[in-house]
């Protein structure tokens, strides 16, 4: 029985991550395009950072619903291996970034693909911050459901 409740608090501290990386991708997202429209931290305008947090978990329903299968991939492969560092996660992130891109390109429609270079960047950008903040959330502690035994008392 301690078993399966240490699969489930392992699900639910990767369902937290992966929360936690939605929301820190899709707030890189929303920084580096407000920047690029020419909004600063010394010239703050109300309406820009209000939004912030209405546009943040919106978008980070759109981070999380297109990253879902490459992400459930990476989080499957770290677990199995007890992956711990940051660096696999960053990079983990930005392969998971780089499948979106090809999927959005490969898809029928002309208008879903991002050709600018520095949207693509940005995307891969925001897939090695979301990789990090999960790695920071719940990736340091990956495999620790399979490194100690969690003996069933016996009746």
């Amino acid at each position: 029985m301690r078993r399966i409740i240490a699969y489930l608090v392992r699900f639910a501290a990767i369902l937290i991550g992966y929360v936690v990386a939605s929301l820190a991708a899709s707030a890189f997202l929303n920084i580096l395009f407000l920047a690029h429209l020419g909004y600063t931290p010394s010239n703050p305008e109300p309406t820009a950072t209000v939004s912030l947090y209405f546009s943040v978990p919106f978008l980070a329903l759109f981070v999380a619903y297109f990253a879902f299968v490459p992400a459930a991939i990476v989080i499957l492969i770290a677990e199995i291996l007890g992956r711990r560092d940051w660096l696999f996660y960053a990079l983990g992130g930005a392969a998971i970034a780089v499948v979106f891109l090809g999927f959005a390109h490969n898809i029928a429609n002309a208008d879903f693909d991002i050709t600018d270079t520095n949207a693509r960047l940005a995307l891969v950008g925001a897939g090695m911050v979301g990789g990090i903040f999960y790695w920071l959330s719940a990736g340091r502690w990956a495999g620790s459901w399979r490194r100690e035994p969690l003996l069933d008392a016996e009746p």
